[in-house]
C-alpha cells in the first residue's frame, strides 16, 4: 500500500513538472493554456519519435493526430447549410447562411486556416465552428479553403490554392449560384492563414482583373516575415505557448523544404547578416525600432549580425520573397490594398508582425483596425468550446466578428 501511493505520487509529480511552465500572470486561463500546451508538445514529440525511427514525416503523424481527434463531417444546421466540394481542383467546405430578408444578395468572406503551412484542416472541429459561426451571425457565405499542406507541397504552392480557389470562387455564374453580393467579398484568415490571406490580397493587388474584387482582409495573428527571429515580441515570448520562437522557425524551414541545420544560425539572425547583400534592401520595410511604439519596443535591443551564414539565403532564397513574407513588400504594392483588420496578441511571437503590417498599411494610406488583446496567445481565437474554452478565446471571436460585420 505504501509502495503505491509513493508511486503515484511520484506519478503526480512528474505529471505536473511536465505540465507546468512558467507563464505571465496577465496570460487568458493560464492552468488550461499549460494542458492545451502539453497535449500539444506530447503529439509532436510521439511524431518526431516516429520521424526518427524512420516511419513516416513528423509533420504528417502529427497531423494525423490532429486530425483524427477533430475531424468534422459536413453537417449542416437550420440556420447554416454546409458542404463540402471543390473549386477549380482545390477543396473547400463552404458554408451558407440564410440571407436578410432585406438583402436577397448575401456577403462573403473566403476563409484560409492556420496550422504552420503544415498542420490543421477546414473540415476540423475548430474551423468549422468558426465558420459556422460567421455564416450564421452574419448571414454570409463563408468558403473556407482546403490547401494542400507540407510535406506533400511546399511554398508557393500553398498560395497557388488559395489563389485559384478564390479566382473560382469569384466568377459571376458561381457568385450567383451561391446568391452572393460581388461587392461584400472578403478575404481572412489566422496564423499562416493570416499569411495566405495577405498574399492573396497582394497578388490580387497586382493584377488588373482582380483589383478591387475584395472589400476587406482580416488578418488574425498573421506570420509575416522571416527576415527577423529577434523582434520584441520574438524576444519576449521565445518559449511561449503555443507557438515558441524555435517552432516557428522550423515552420518556415518546413514550408521551403530548406535544411533544418539552418534553425539555430536562423534563429540568431545569421541569415540576414550584414554581410548577407540580398537582406539589404529589405531591411527597411522591418525596421522595427521605427514602425513599432516605445509601449512594446521597451528595453529590448535589435539582433544583428555583422557576419552570418550567407548560404542560407542563397539556399532558401524563398526567405525573402514577398509573397512568403508580405511584410517586406514595396509600399507600392500596399497601397490600394483593402480595408484591413489585424488582430494581435501579446503573448505571441508574431504580435509585431502584426503591429508592423499595420503601420507599413496605414503609411501606404490603407483604413487600418489594429485589435489587440493584451491577455491574448498564439491560436486563441478558435479555441471557444469546451475542454478547450478560453475567455480571451470568445472575445477575440466576437470581436473579430464584430469588425466584419460592421465593415463588409
Amino acid at each position: 500500500m505504501r509502495s503505491s501511493c509513493v508511486l503515484l505520487t511520484t506519478l503526480v509529480a512528474l505529471a505536473a513538472y511536465y505540465i507546468y511552465i512558467p507563464l505571465p500572470s496577465s496570460v487568458s486561463d493560464p492552468w488550461k493554456l499549460m494542458l492545451l500546451d502539453a497535449t500539444f508538445r506530447s503529439a509532436q514529440q510521439v511524431s518526431n519519435l516516429i520521424h526518427y525511427l524512420g516511419l513516416s514525416h513528423h509533420l504528417l503523424v502529427l497531423n494525423f493526430i490532429i486530425i483524427s481527434f477533430g475531424k468534422k463531417s459536413a453537417w449542416s444546421s437550420a440556420q447554416v447549410k454546409v458542404t463540402d466540394t471543390d473549386f477549380d481542383g482545390v477543396e473547400v467546405r463552404v458554408f451558407e447562411g440564410s440571407a436578410k430578408p432585406e438583402e436577397p444578395l448575401k456577403r462573403s468572406v473566403v476563409y484560409i486556416h492556420g496550422g504552420g503551412w503544415a498542420l490543421a484542416s477546414a473540415k476540423i472541429r475548430y474551423y468549422d465552428e468558426l465558420c459556422k459561426a460567421m455564416a450564421e451571425e452574419l448571414n454570409a457565405v463563408i468558403v473556407s479553403i482546403e490547401y494542400r499542406l507540407v510535406p506533400k507541397v511546399y511554398f508557393p504552392e500553398q498560395i497557388h490554392d488559395v489563389i485559384r480557389a478564390t479566382k473560382y470562387f469569384l466568377q459571376p455564374e458561381v457568385l450567383h449560384k451561391y446568391s452572393v453580393d460581388p461587392g461584400r467579398i472578403g478575404v481572412s484568415g489566422d496564423s499562416a492563414g493570416g499569411n495566405l490571406a495577405a498574399a492573396l490580397g497582394q497578388q490580387f493587388n497586382q493584377d488588373a482583373n482582380l483589383k478591387n474584387k475584395l472589400k476587406v482582409q482580416a488578418l488574425i495573428y498573421p506570420v509575416l516575415q522571416a527576415l527577423d527571429f529577434n523582434t520584441p515580441s520574438y524576444q519576449q515570448n521565445v518559449n511561449t505557448p503555443i507557438l515558441p520562437r524555435y517552432v516557428m522557425v522550423k515552420y518556415w524551414v518546413d514550408y521551403f523544404h530548406g535544411n533544418h541545420d539552418f534553425v539555430q544560425a536562423m534563429i540568431v539572425n545569421n541569415h540576414t547578416s550584414l554581410d548577407v547583400e540580398e537582406a539589404a534592401a529589405l531591411r527597411a520595410h522591418l525596421n522595427w525600432t521605427s514602425l513599432l511604439p516605445a509601449s512594446i519596443t521597451k528595453n529590448y535591443k535589435p539582433v544583428m549580425q555583422t557576419t552570418g551564414n550567407t548560404r542560407i539565403v542563397q539556399e532558401i532564397p524563398q526567405l525573402l520573397d514577398a509573397r512568403s513574407a508580405p511584410l517586406i513588400a514595396d509600399q507600392e504594392v500596399l497601397r490600394h490594398l483593402p480595408k484591413t483588420y489585424i488582430l494581435t496578441c501579446e503573448h505571441d511571437v508574431l504580435r509585431d508582425d502584426g503591429i508592423m503590417y499595420a503601420k507599413r498599411l496605414e503609411s501606404a494610406g490603407v483604413e487600418v483596425t489594429l485589435d489587440h488583446f493584451e491577455d491574448g496567445f498564439h491560436g486563441c481565437m478558435i479555441f471557444t468550446s469546451w475542454p478547450t474554452n478560453f475567455s480571451v478565446g470568445i472575445r477575440t471571436r466576437n470581436s473579430y466578428i464584430k469588425w466584419l460585420d460592421q465593415n463588409l
